[in-house]
């Protein structure tokens, strides 16, 4: 990667802290973060799940995600692409140690480098926060996506990030993170279809940054049910119209 090319990444993505990339390697995070997500991605499909499909990881980091995309959707082609050059190495390790065919590519979110509609499915997972230029990335999801693919969309929330635990364990772009409903109407905005079934808000307890679910657990409360509390993460399948131009 060029000099020019480094300085457009660091403008475009918040790195995270030494802490929040010991994280993403941690069990916590594969089995308790990851895994759950990517089970209730595929619970909100309401058409059949891609099989053989080329599947973009964007924020692919440390590898984490690629035994449980290749379990999910057992793909043609896997293609990785992060930012953080220790990320990478460690996700080319990760791909030989697992025996995964994997194109791991050094980019920014808001500029892939791929040919349009050259991916069948884009897996953004806990990504989407860390961008500055999160209109511009969502555009090249859009780009690079064939009509007819498939965006899994899994993020938290401003509900979330902005909490002290949060701050001051990670980094994070604060000016442009979003509600749940800010995120959606994004999806909207940009053309991407999908219904009330293609959406979940789950409420896991290490996304209530306040107590984390110990007053629950305790069984002194009950968590509010969604429509009266502030979604902490939100979930969402969505489509790029098959008529769709690139």
């Amino acid at each position: 990667m060029n000099q020019a090319a480094t300085m457009y990444h660091a403008r475009n993505y918040v790195a995270d802290t030494r802490f929040g990339l010991w994280f993403l390697r941690s069990r916590v995070w594969q089995q308790r973060v990851l895994r759950v997500a990517i089970a209730d991605l595929l619970r909100l499909f309401d058409r059949a799940v891609p099989v053989s499909a080329v599947v973009l990881d964007v924020g692919c980091g440390q590898g984490g995600s690629l035994a449980p995309l290749q379990e999910a959707f057992n793909p043609a082609r896997i293609v990785g692409v992060d930012a953080d050059p220790g990320s990478l190495e460690r996700c080319r390790n990760e791909a030989g140690r697992l025996g995964i065919d994997v194109d791991v590519l050094a980019g920014d979110c808001a500029a892939l480098g791929l040919p349009d509609a050259s991916v069948d499915i884009v897996f953004c997972h806990q990504t989407f926060h860390h961008l500055v230029n999160q209109e511009q990335a969502l555009r090249e999801f859009w780009r690079v996506l064939k009509p007819g693919g498939t965006l899994l969309f899994a993020e938290s929330t401003k509900a979330y990030i902005d909490t002290w635990v949060i701050r001051w364990l990670f980094r994070h772009p604060m000016q442009v993170q979003k509600s749940a409903a800010q995120y959606l109407q994004m999806l909207r905005d940009q053309g991407f279809e999908f219904s009330d079934r293609n959406v979940s808000f789950p409420y896991l307890w290490w996304s209530r940054a306040r107590d984390f679910g110990l007053l629950e657990r305790s069984g002194l409360s009950t968590p509010p049910p969604p429509g009266q509390r502030e979604e902490t993460l939100v979930n969402a399948v969505v489509q790029k119209p098959v008529l769709a131009r690139c």
